[in-house]
């Protein structure tokens, strides 16, 4: 009887990745689909080899856990992508950097331990900032006190029927050399976002003269 020879096949790598980049300038104006779709174009050009997901219509394994709002500037921002090819950090972030769009900055690359597995990052906290007039620095330093010292604001979510305590949420609140800082506790139920907390201030009209809502830190559960 012959021998026959098996051929084996090699074990399918699944190597996460979490990419810290920041979405500025006019790239702030897009939507959240498009910076996907955005992305997955830049990660083919950087010619990553990238883990697909299974099905007729095979799509690659990302994701960003902190979706970012239409006009906000993100200097923090996180997404995780899945690699089919053992590669390190300085070689993906070469790669990237190489292919980057305008706006589009890759900070950090982060190869994640094997244990990971396919958990997915879960936001704990968001801090955002808006730069405010020097001549109304006092009065808006008064509103942060005034909202800071009630025992609760509710507010409405679209789609609840039941409102939430904007106060439970919000961490910190503070002006500090011409800058709002705000600091968000994210939760899987519906969250405030920070123009929730301008609203609550009676600031909202910052952006429409020109003020940039900025993120400028995520942080992730450990």
């Amino acid at each position: 009887m012959q021998a026959r020879n098996h051929q084996q096949a090699a074990p399918t790598v699944r190597q996460r990745v979490r990419i810290r980049f920041c979405k500025q300038g006019d790239l702030r104006l897009i939507g959240h689909r498009d910076l996907v779709r955005t992305t997955e174009r830049l990660l083919r050009r950087a010619e990553l080899p990238l883990g697909m997901s299974q099905g007729f219509h095979p799509k690659p394994r990302m994701s960003f856990p902190a979706a970012l709002a239409v006009g906000i500037e993100g200097l923090d921002e996180v997404m995780e992508i899945e690699l089919a090819e053992a590669l390190t950090a300085e070689t993906v972030l070469e790669r990237l950097t190489a292919c980057r769009v305008r706006g589009l900055d890759f900070r950090r690359v982060e190869i994640l331990p094997r244990q990971a597995g396919g958990k997915k990052a879960r936001v704990s906290r968001v801090t955002y900032e808006i730069d405010v007039p020097r001549e109304r620095e006092d009065e808006i330093a008064r509103r942060v006190a005034e909202l800071l010292a009630r025992r609760r604001f509710p507010i409405q979510r679209p789609g609840r029927s039941q409102s939430i305590d904007l106060l439970e949420f919000l961490e910190e609140l503070k002006l500090f050399e011409g800058t709002l800082l705000m600091t968000l506790r994210v939760t899987q139920q519906a969250n405030p976002g920070p123009r929730d907390v301008l609203r609550g201030l009676g600031l909202d009209e910052l952006e429409r003269r020109g003020a940039c809502l900025r993120r400028t830190k995520v942080e992730l559960r450990s």
